[in-house]
């Protein structure tokens, strides 16, 4: 049963980024961030890249935790948190870079 819920670990890791990174979007477009400045950028992706960076630290973290084994519990906890680390970087991407609020 351990092997299942570290398996699940980075897929469960990318589904809370995911709907951190999308409240952000949401409460930053509600409260107007986009218009404000925030060195570079505007708070509105600075609020989105933070949350997605420190997504994939953890995405990092999780993944250097992982047992080294070869054994089969050892690959399929190494492959769900290199499918979690794949996922959050490519999924929520385009969101955190081109932030528009209609």
């Amino acid at each position: 049963m351990r092997w299942a819920m570290g398996m699940l670990a980075g897929p469960t890791l990318w589904a809370v980024l995911f709907v951190v990174v999308y409240a952000l979007h949401g409460i930053g477009c509600a409260w107007g961030w986009p218009s404000v400045s925030f060195g570079p950028t505007s708070l509105h992706i600075a609020a989105m890249m933070g949350a997605w960076v420190a997504g994939l630290v953890l995405h990092l973290v999780l993944l250097w935790q992982m047992p080294k084994g070869h054994d089969r519990e050892g690959r399929l906890q190494r492959a769900g948190a290199w499918i979690g680390l794949v996922a959050s970087g490519v999924t929520l991407l385009p969101i955190v870079v081109t932030s528009s609020c209609g």
